[in-house]
């Protein structure tokens, strides 16, 4: 792209691709009627969309009207809990749960003869008119939201560059470039407020400034797409729906600190990431938005893709930087910090993909603009990943300042079956835990880490009242002691006897003075440990200790898991005033440990045979086993 009119004269003649999807007029002559848009994210793709995709370009082939559909492979609508999803402009309509064999209906019903399949339909209900609510951002789930990082995930084909462009796609990088010096690009970072999205939320002008100052041409940019939270998918969506925003966030943030060269260190678990964002990569230098002499200003920059084994602890930037060189990925003390001696002893810095897509857009519409969104302290969106016990898992994008309680019932739509709401765990295995006291906090940095959990890369896991929460601090203690690299003794050896106490305490086997010992290591822990990971393993268990410290007691002094989760002290009977002496228990249970004689005697079960599979339970259709 040699200059700046070549780029706005491609985004007019691409406009037509999007035009039914953002309201414009189409300006061709094309035959083209509807836009027929099927997320190709990860999770749908699980479920068959590339199927359905499929399915549709056969039966638009049989009907000879090929010619009147542009099928679209997208990103993640967000709505993960009703994928796969479909939507149809310019009828702005949404089909939700598709399956493959629905495409001959689809094509049949709606696209030939316009009729809209009312089962299929994703809506919302008044719940004063009791009508229903077809427009898409009035449903609840997307109401409150504020899409900046996920604005194109779900409206645009990430494999095709043009549909990029069409919506204003590089025109930051173009302004940057054409009209900015790289300490105006800076400044204007700082101005907005953008923190860090990978966890630490350090502000990312000032970040840039280091790198920016620091002496000698050999500079480097990477982005840090090495998500391993469990249960969080942000970064790996964004990649998936919209990879150029990406490249187009690295090369401002290049440009601004005088580097050549990027690294996208992503894991090899991402596939299809991976696959978009080669793509993207390679439409990028085609067009010149890559390369040498980027629009005619001078300025040179490439970027080359690193896979990870996906290890945990190279999400922590030292270990990430000694992975890329090829290196055991192990984190180092600091400082000095990347700014300074990063990949290959160079100046370098690092922003995850989440922070990154939000760049271009804040050149594009000013610092004002995005700092006008959020809290004092925490400006602009944040993207979670809501998951767990909750209606409506997904992918969520909300303006700082935004309370849990929002979140988890407004948004997420609350806990399923009428179960009662009792935690919410939010920044994966370095955060914690927080209950219903908590529910009005206003999310931002300061807030979480004040109530006694973080931000983190934004993982959200809802609990309810069958989660035990001695049971969801060994789960995240087993996590860390795998991920751990074992550098440090802290961390390594440390968090292993944290767990070793927390699985006495499931097995009934604690005592209460495990309690204090356990809270005085992860103190120390803390403390003492060498990198993020290790400062922040012992996180679950002090707010779990904090907040439901009873439910330790319990399995202590009680032997019994309230919530009923932990095998080993769990006991399965029958009650004699119940059974029916149908025999359903005995036949489902694996190990015959159940004995009795249909329509004659009330069964009972052998405590010393049961393996408390709850097969019985299950099997019981008069609520005769009782679990204690």
């Amino acid at each position: 792209m040699n200059s700046v009119n070549e780029l706005n004269e491609l985004r007019e003649q691409s406009r037509n691709k999007v035009a039914l999807r953002e309201g414009m007029e189409k300006t061709d002559q094309s035959a083209i009627r509807l836009d027929v848009l099927t997320c190709g994210g990860t999770g749908c793709s699980a479920s068959s969309s590339e199927k359905i995709i499929e399915n549709l370009k056969a039966e638009l082939v049989k009907r000879g009207i090929q010619g009147e559909v542009n099928l679209v492979k997208t990103g993640c609508f967000g709505l993960c809990q009703k994928g796969p999803i479909m939507a149809i402009y310019p009828d702005n309509i949404y089909y939700c749960h598709v399956k493959p064999e629905d495409a001959e209906r689809i094509v049949e019903e709606h696209i030939v003869n316009g009729r809209v399949i009312e089962d299929m339909q994703l809506y919302d209900e008044d719940p004063e008119t009791k009508e229903r609510i077809h427009d898409i951002e009035k449903i609840k789930f997307y109401e409150k939201q504020q899409r900046i990082a996920l604005r194109n995930c779900g409206k645009i084909g990430p494999e095709d560059i043009t549909e990029y462009i069409a919506i204003d796609g590089y025109q930051g990088l173009a302004k940057a470039l054409t009209s900015m010096t790289p300490q105006e690009v800076i400044d204007e970072m700082k101005a907005s407020g953008l923190r860090g999205r990978g966890g630490a939320g350090f502000p990312t002008g000032v970040k840039w400034q280091f790198e920016k100052d620091q002496p000698g041409d050999e500079k480097y940019v990477i982005c840090n797409a090495d998500e391993g939270d469990p249960g969080a998918f942000m970064d790996r969506s964004i990649l998936e729906g919209d990879p150029h925003a990406v490249l187009e966030g690295m090369a401002i943030m290049a440009y601004a600190v005088g580097a050549h060269l990027g690294y996208i260190y992503i894991r090899a678990e991402y596939p299809i990431a991976v696959h978009r964002l080669k793509i993207a990569i390679r439409q990028a230098h085609e067009l010149g938005l890559l390369g040498d002499n980027i629009f005619g200003s001078g300025f040179n920059f490439d970027i080359e893709i690193r896979l990870g084994a996906g290890a945990f602890v190279c999400g922590e930037e030292t270990a990430l930087i000694a992975s890329i060189e090829g290196q055991r990925g192990m984190p180092r003390p600091k400082p000095p910090f990347p700014a300074v001696h990063g990949v290959w002893g160079k100046p370098t810095s690092i922003n995850n993909v989440e922070t990154l897509a939000n760049v271009a857009q804040i050149i594009n519409k000013g610092a004002a603009w995005y700092s006008s969104i959020g809290t004092e302290k925490s400006k602009g969106t944040k993207v979670f990943a809501l998951g767990g016990k909750i209606r409506n898992t997904g992918l969520v994008e909300i303006p700082m300042g935004t309370t849990l309680r929002e979140i988890i019932y407004e948004i997420g739509g609350g806990c399923p079956n009428d179960k009662k709401f009792k935690a919410v765990q939010t920044g994966g295995p370095s955060g914690g835990c927080l209950t219903e006291k908590e529910l009005d906090t206003p999310i931002d940095y300061d807030n979480l880490v004040a109530a006694g959990s973080m931000m983190g890369s934004g993982g959200m896991i809802v609990l309810d009242e069958d989660n035990c929460m001695v049971d969801v601090a060994k789960f995240y203690m087993e996590f860390i002691v795998d991920e751990s690299c074992g550098k440090c003794t802290p961390c390594r050896v440390g968090t292993k006897r944290l767990l070793e106490m927390l699985t006495k305490i499931t097995k009934g086997e604690g005592t209460m003075e495990m309690l204090d010992e356990m809270e005085q290591l992860c103190n120390d822990i803390k403390d003492t440990a060498l990198c993020g990971l290790g400062q922040t393993a012992p996180n679950p268990i002090l707010s779990t200790l904090s907040h439901f410290r009873s439910e330790y007691e319990a399995h202590i002094l009680e032997k019994r898991c309230p919530a009923g989760v932990c095998k080993d002290l769990l006991t399965y009977s029958i009650d004699p005033d119940k059974c029916r002496k149908c025999s359903l228990c005995s036949r489902g249970c694996p190990v015959n440990a159940i004995s009795g004689v249909a329509g004659k005697e009330v069964f009972k079960i052998d405590p010393d045979k049961c393996i408390k599979c709850g097969s019985c339970m299950n099997a019981c259709r008069f609520g005769a086993v009782v679990r204690r």
